[in-house]
């Protein structure tokens, strides 16, 4: 604890606009370890640590990763792992012409690529594959690599940005003056065209595809839920809630805007944002739940995190969305207690569904998987977690289970998880890191290494994603960072572009980019060793 207390405020200090964030953890239990061999964390602290981190990943993140995959995602995933492979190759014709072990090549290719699985995966293998008399020596170097490496891998994928628009002229502010006008709005409108007069709402928006939400008709003196089969009049006043590019054209198309904002009419409909608490509407969609016929209620919008979403049919409610509804004065308390509206629910955790499904990541971590060649690999305690993670989150309940957590409660044990493994390792570390840079040069040679792969792999991934594959630069640079599953670099990204686009790029290609460095560093030992 003392660790994470200096590495905390470490962490925010900024050089050249950039700061490491929680990953200064790493570096203050290195410094903490390299005072003396014995100064270490006992190994269950990082095992447990990484455990949490990367099972809340996969359960935050499997119903879009699985839902990106159905579109055009497995565009974006097969570049991630081409990529990915690219850094593999590298590390492999380095052990062809140089004398660097293969416990530090796959620290080398964990650190350049900042992936702290990957290096639990290097760990566990090598606690299998060593001599026990080794072991504590063994587990030292691929840390100590990694340690040296993983300033450049966070540095050198920001650098790589940077020149990246330089010399290709584009621009991530530039990109995300396509996106910032994409924050969803609501206005009034006045029905006045011939061509929606006479119409249901249900048909104006199937024939004309609108992607909008219509939330209340004022007719006369009397308001309404728009509902599908609401039949349009001369005169009447709709709320129309979308992205503004779908909202103005909901408005060309019904008739011309109103001065007039009915969303600020709270006489006979209101409108409030409640907490989804209630377990037997999570995972559920809103098309199953129908919820304007069975409780007179619209949803206009979900808050998810820091994001809104525009609800359409399919979009399943998840524990802690706030959504907005739209009901009848009368019906809000009803409404509230239908959807539960509880504070307090949103930082619990179902210790329940925690632990039986960790316990399953455990079980398929431990299955063996032979491989030509005689290789037997193992997802091991980092990739059986994330696989069945993503699996459950994408599915969200079994029967009364609910395995997904309310956002917060997901982010504070997804943080504690990151910063237990970050000191345990770090501590574990230290002395061996010490070692290595005060009596040989060796840390020098892995510190360029470790520079070069990172700045040439977001070179090359970037250069294809948006000259090849045409990708929106503010998305790519958030799957970069997704690539290099690096928080850090995010962060960068998301200062420059103020849209959500990296945050969508980034949860594209975080999963499949974790699993292929989890299976590639230990196809790597397995090769060397």
């Amino acid at each position: 604890f003392l660790v994470l207390a200096v590495g905390a405020p470490v962490g925010k200090i900024k050089i050249a606009g950039v700061n490491l964030g929680i990953a200064a953890i790493l570096f203050t239990g290195l410094a903490f370890g390299a005072i003396g061999p014995t100064i270490k964390l006992p190994a269950i602290v990082y095992e447990i640590g990484l455990v949490l981190f990367i099972y809340c990943i996969g359960i935050s993140s499997g119903e879009q990763f699985f839902g990106n995959l159905k579109k055009k995602g497995w565009k974006e995933n097969v570049l991630a792992f081409v990529t990915i492979f690219l850094a593999f190759i590298a590390i492999v014709l380095l052990s062809v012409f140089s004398s660097i072990k293969p416990s530090y090549l796959a620290g080398i290719f964990s650190g350049s690529l900042t992936n702290t699985p990957s290096l639990a995966a290097s760990l566990e293998f090598l606690k299998a594959a060593v001599p026990v008399e080794l072991v504590e020596k063994a587990l030292a170097e691929p840390v100590v690599a990694y340690s040296v490496c993983y300033p450049m891998g966070v540095v050198g994928m920001i650098l790589a940005i940077v020149l990246f628009q330089k010399v290709f002229k584009t621009s991530l502010k530039a990109t995300s003056q396509l996106t910032e006008n994409e924050k969803i709005n609501n206005t009034t409108v006045i029905v006045s065209s011939q061509h929606a007069i006479g119409q249901t709402i249900g048909e104006l928006k199937t024939s004309q595809a609108l992607h909008v939400v219509f939330g209340r008709v004022k007719r006369g003196g009397n308001s309404f839920l728009a509902l599908d089969d609401v039949r349009l009049e001369q005169g009447d006043l709709m709320t129309i809630v979308g992205k503004p590019a779908q909202v103005e054209k909901a408005v060309s198309l019904i008739g011309t805007r109103s001065a007039h904002h009915l969303e600020m009419d709270h006489q006979q409909l209101d409108v409030r944002r409640m907490f989804v608490s209630n377990h037997d509407l999570v995972g559920q969609s809103l098309k199953d739940l129908n919820l304007p016929h069975t409780m007179g209620i619209i949803i206009t919008r979900i808050r998810r995190g820091d994001s809104d979403i525009l609800p359409n049919a399919d979009t399943t409610l998840q524990f802690g969305d706030r959504v907005r509804v739209l009901t009848g004065r009368t019906e809000l308390a009803a409404a509230s207690k239908f959807f539960g509206d509880s504070y307090a629910a949103q930082s619990e955790v179902d210790i329940l569904t925690l632990g039986l499904g960790v316990a399953a990541g455990f079980f398929l971590g431990m299955i063996p998987i032979p491989l030509p060649g005689g290789i037997v690999l193992k997802l091991g305690i980092a990739g059986g977690p994330l696989i069945v993670a993503l699996l459950l989150g994408s599915i969200n309940r079994i029967g009364k289970l609910v395995f997904v957590m309310p956002y917060s409660a997901n982010n504070t044990v997804r943080q504690l998880g990151l910063v237990l493994f970050l000191a345990g390792v770090g501590t574990r570390s230290g002395y061996a890191f010490r070692e290595t840079m005060t009596q040989t040069d060796q840390g020098v040679s892995l510190f360029l290494i470790g520079g070069l792969i990172t700045i040439t792999v977001g070179f090359i991934f970037l250069f294809v994603g948006h000259r090849l594959l045409k990708l929106q630069f503010a998305r790519l640079a958030g799957m970069l960072a997704g690539l290099q599953t690096q928080p850090a670099v995010l962060a960068f990204v998301n200062e420059q572009a103020k849209s959500e686009q990296p945050n969508i790029g980034y949860s594209s290609v975080f999963p499949i980019a974790t699993l292929t460095k989890i299976i590639l560093v230990q196809i790597l030992l397995a090769t060397l060793l």
